[in-house]
């Protein structure tokens, strides 16, 4: 994978909840029962206007020394709210191909994704969090008008985080890329990111193993996902094994975060 971009290959994908779809920790208790999925954030925060939403997200972001600019007052109060009927959010489209099963609880699934056009950005900030942070309001603006038909795109889950290691599964590289999947109606034609730094790349069709896990995702909590998901596999060696990726459903500050860790299949 390039360093600019993150083609779901042998080279690496990327993801996860609402800030970044990523582990934002410093709220409250008060927050933390406030906060929900991402379906129900906008419709909790929309009647008292943009201002409401972006002291919270500034809040959230200050436990991971990120600053959240004025700036995305707008495209924050987009992605939290109706937008004419649009926040329905899109899954990305897989078949399945085997769920592996114990006692009742799904170990893992096997799935197929077809090719797809994603926008991506990779970020090299001091710390896992700033980066994710940072670049998934990149992205964010990207879905909000700053794109080159000046309309809002639509909002997809998951959105993915690459994250690689080194060859012990023990150390997650500074380089994080953030991934959007482009809407069903964008597919045939992307629109093009004023960020000439977000990358729209056609990711061929891959194949993933993937383990759902709730909770916070950072560095320790990836790190033994990677672990936890390598014992259940039968054969490991057929999955890259320097990247995998970070799938999120769920606003972070919600106290039950839907996650999924993926392995690629080599190609």
């Amino acid at each position: 994978m390039d360093r600019g971009g993150c083609q779901m290959s042998g080279g690496g994908g990327g993801g996860n909840g609402m800030i970044t779809l990523e582990d934002l920790e410093a709220f409250t208790e008060e927050q933390l029962s406030d906060a929900g999925s991402l379906e129900e954030e906008g419709a909790d925060m929309e009647a008292d206007g943009s201002g409401r939403m972006l002291q919270y997200w500034q809040e959230v972001a200050r436990g991971h020394q990120v600053e959240v600019s004025q700036d995305m007052a707008e495209p924050i109060q987009q992605l939290s709210s109706n937008n004419h009927g649009r926040s329905q959010r899109e899954h990305v489209p897989f078949t399945l191909l085997v769920r592996k099963e114990k006692c009742g609880e799904v170990l893992f699934e096997k799935r197929h994704y077809e090719k797809g056009h994603w926008a991506c950005i990779t970020m090299r900030e001091d710390t896992y969090e700033q980066s994710i942070c940072y670049g998934f309001m990149r992205i964010m603006r990207y879905i909000c008008q700053q794109n080159s038909i000046r309309d809002y795109l639509g909002m997809t889950l998951p959105i993915l985080t690459v994250v690689r290691t080194d060859a012990n599964h023990s150390v997650l590289s500074q380089d994080v890329t953030v991934a959007y999947y482009l809407p069903l109606e964008h597919q045939d034609q992307p629109p093009h990111p004023d960020d000439n730094e977000i990358i729209i790349e056609v990711w061929p069709a891959t194949t993933v193993y993937t383990r759902a896990f709730t909770g916070p995702t950072n560095e320790v909590t990836i790190i033994n996902q990677i672990s936890a998901m390598a014992e259940l596999l039968d054969s490991p060696g057929v999955c890259v094994n320097d990247s995998f990726i970070v799938a999120g459903y769920t606003n972070p500050a919600h106290s039950n975060r839907q996650n999924e860790i993926w392995f690629l299949e080599r190609r």
